[in-house]
């Protein structure tokens, strides 16, 4: 990339300027600014659906040194844009494509580097995430809260598809909130048919044997329609296990709250203990929202707390096989401590 960076500033709503270098795509961005504590893995984050709408800032200091490997999440950056402390503009992986700038501009998404992303991110612990925007040239400042809206209609498969398991046998239905490409190999890898539909497609008339709610962007409460036919799938005697935008949805289906985050939990090293055992794992997580355990109705029982903030980070039914979890058993990026979840869904499918 032969570009010359040009001079560009991070805006917050606070009115807080961070200046550094244009060095993805030289357009002007706004949305949500958030950070991200993972050392690597900035492929599959960037592709995340769960970050439609967000700026997401890179804490490690040196970002884009293993260029960017065929490691996505769906087919396109998700994220609005990208600041980060340093850029690499050469790379040194087997089987890196090209750099993270080319990529960054072949995709339309601006980066923002030399920030001082150490003190960005104490202002977005100490104040919480804010409205910001990437301001390349003489643009306009102008917040726009990607919360307002419904994101999920955005990053959500549009049709019906039928991903074939690698055996024989069960059916799965995914509802896809913004689901992770991981989500559906998971499932397929232990031999389930997988049937991917819109979040707003009325699933209960297919032909399955289990409900999957994936992850997604935003407020959960914007997803009326998920939530109400989550609603009819609870009280059907088939397993349902949500992942955590699903987490929040089935908490919604079930008559539970949810409530936003101060600055959210955005990275793979989050530790979660599971009631009862003690049993701590680190675990890939995305998301602004939680569901308040405090509200759980009758039957259910809190599963994992973040053992950082306490915040709820899964929930169980007492007598039916009913499941979810705030965190990304299937990481990509992250530790797989918590991929046996998997398994734990798939031995509950009669």
């Amino acid at each position: 990339m032969n570009r010359v960076a040009s001079t560009a500033a991070l805006v917050l709503a606070d009115g807080t300027r961070y200046a550094g270098r244009s060095l993805g795509h030289p357009k002007s961005a706004a949305g949500e600014v958030v950070f991200n504590t993972g050392m690597v893995g900035y492929t599959e984050a960037l592709t995340d659906p769960s970050y439609s709408g967000q700026i997401m800032v890179l804490t490690y200091p040196l970002v884009g040194n293993y260029g960017v490997p065929p490691a996505f999440e769906s087919g396109r950056i998700q994220a609005a844009g990208l600041i980060v402390s340093e850029l690499a503009l050469e790379y040194s992986h087997a089987s890196a494509e090209k750099s993270l700038p080319q990529w960054l501009n072949e995709q339309g998404i601006p980066c923002l580097a030399g920030v001082d992303t150490r003190a960005l991110t104490k202002r977005l612990r100490q104040q919480g995430c804010m409205l910001g925007k990437i301001v390349v040239g003489a643009d306009d400042i102008e917040f726009e809260d990607p919360n307002n809206r419904n994101l999920v209609a955005s990053v959500s498969s549009s049709e019906r598809i039928v991903y074939e398991g690698k055996g024989k046998g069960k059916r799965v239905v995914v509802v896809d909130c913004g689901a992770k490409g991981s989500i559906v190999e998971e499932l397929r890898a232990r031999g389930l048919t997988v049937i991917r539909v819109p979040w707003d497609h009325d699933f209960l008339d297919e032909d399955l044997d289990a409900v999957l709610v994936s992850n997604g962007p935003g407020d959960p409460t914007a997803c009326g329609p998920t939530i109400r036919n989550l609603e009819k799938a609870l009280r059907l005697n088939k397993p349902v296990m949500g992942i955590c935008l699903g987490h929040q949805l089935m908490a919604l289906a079930a008559g539970a709250s949810t409530y936003k985050l101060k600055f959210g939990h955005r990275g793979h090293n989050q530790p979660c203990i599971e009631e009862g055992s003690g049993r701590c794992v680190i675990t890939s997580q995305n998301h602004g929202y939680a569901v308040d355990p405090a509200t759980l109705p009758a039957g259910w029982r809190p599963w994992y707390t973040n053992a950082n903030d306490g915040s709820n980070e899964g929930m169980r039914h007492v007598s039916r096989p009913l499941m979810s979890v705030q965190f990304h058993p299937e990481a990509a990026p992250g530790p797989v401590d918590s991929r046996n979840l998997f398994d734990q869904f798939v031995g509950m499918i009669r």
